[in-house]
């Protein structure tokens, strides 16, 4: 990792920056705050920007980018943007579904192509109108799918030019190997984006994407934003750990630096999400100290399995 560009080298030669900007929102403010805030992130730094299709703000966010590569900020490859394709939206990831619902994205985003292009979740859901199809006791109504041809179909999205890299996100072990076992696999994913953070560290999942050249990119990093349609309320509150604030005040730094640093030493990419200024400019300062192996030991014991997201 060079820390001067502060990326790190994808299995296919692309570059990714280690620190990105998350834009996932509740509905009510998804919209509505997308594109100032993008907007600052790309001032103040951020050149990762992490959005998808479901998040129903690519519009803005697409937005934001073209009008710091207007004003001069950035030339459009000093971006690295990253959408993702949810199963509903390509007919339960019917494979040739696949690059018209990238090429939805490109127009609502007025882009020529995404850096990464990830399948969000590996499970596919009901095809139909709704983004989340459900029953009447309001549970998610599933449908089978062939992760393999949804594979396929990234693949020429890559080679169409659509997408520079192709990933996946969600994804546990035996999932991926079903992709690295591919008869005919053409491109490798380049990355494997999961809930990870202290309570749940993933170093399992870990070394398993790192003995396959896959990066892992963390999401929830900070514990999660407390949504309650999606994540578990009743959950300790991460930022409040106290082994987390004692290395916090060591370095005269905040808990979710800390939490933030300890991915970025462990060869984690992490996403960062917030849609407050004061909190997205406290976020690139992740540059400015070093844990301590003492530091990163005592984070990786704070290890309970435990998942804010749980997807039930």
């Amino acid at each position: 990792m060079d820390p001067k560009s502060q990326k790190v080298k994808l299995n296919d030669g692309h570059f990714i920056p280690v620190l990105g900007f998350g834009t996932y929102a509740p509905p009510e403010a998804a919209k509505r705050e997308a594109l100032e805030i993008t907007k600052f992130a790309v001032e103040i730094g951020f050149r990762h920007i992490d959005c998808a299709h479901v998040y129903q703000n690519e519009e803005q966010v697409g937005q934001a980018i073209r009008s710091k590569i207007a004003d001069g900020t950035v030339k459009r490859e000093d971006i690295f943007y990253t959408s993702k394709v949810l199963c509903v939206e390509c007919v339960h990831m019917c494979a040739k579904l696949v690059q018209p619902a990238l090429e939805k994205s490109l127009k609502t985003l007025q882009l020529d192509y995404v850096d990464l292009y990830i399948i969000h979740i590996p499970v596919a859901l009901k095809p139909g109108e709704e983004l989340f199809p459900k029953d009447e006791n309001g549970k998610l109504i599933f449908d089978s799918v062939d992760l393999c041809l949804t594979w396929e179909a990234l693949e020429k999205c890559k080679d169409a030019g659509l997408a520079k890299s192709i990933g996946v996100s969600n994804f546990n072990h035996k999932q991926l190997e079903k992709i690295l076992n591919k008869p005919g696999l053409k491109y490798k994913p380049v990355c494997n984006q999961v809930e990870c953070h202290p309570y749940l560290n993933q170093s399992k999942l870990l070394d398993f994407c790192k003995s396959h050249d896959i990066v892992l990119v963390a999401f929830g990093a900070l514990g999660s934003q407390r949504v309650k349609e999606w994540v578990n309320l009743n959950h300790p509150v991460l930022l409040e750990d106290p082994v987390l604030s004692a290395i916090a005040q060591k370095h005269k730094q905040t808990p979710a630096l800390v939490a933030l640093r300890y991915q970025i030493q462990r060869g984690v990419v992490v996403l960062t999400k917030s849609f407050n200024k004061k909190r997205v400019k406290e976020n690139m300062q992740v540059f400015d100290f070093e844990l301590s192996p003492e530091d990163m030991k005592a984070i990786d014991g704070l290890n309970r399995n435990r998942r804010y997201y749980e997807f039930l």
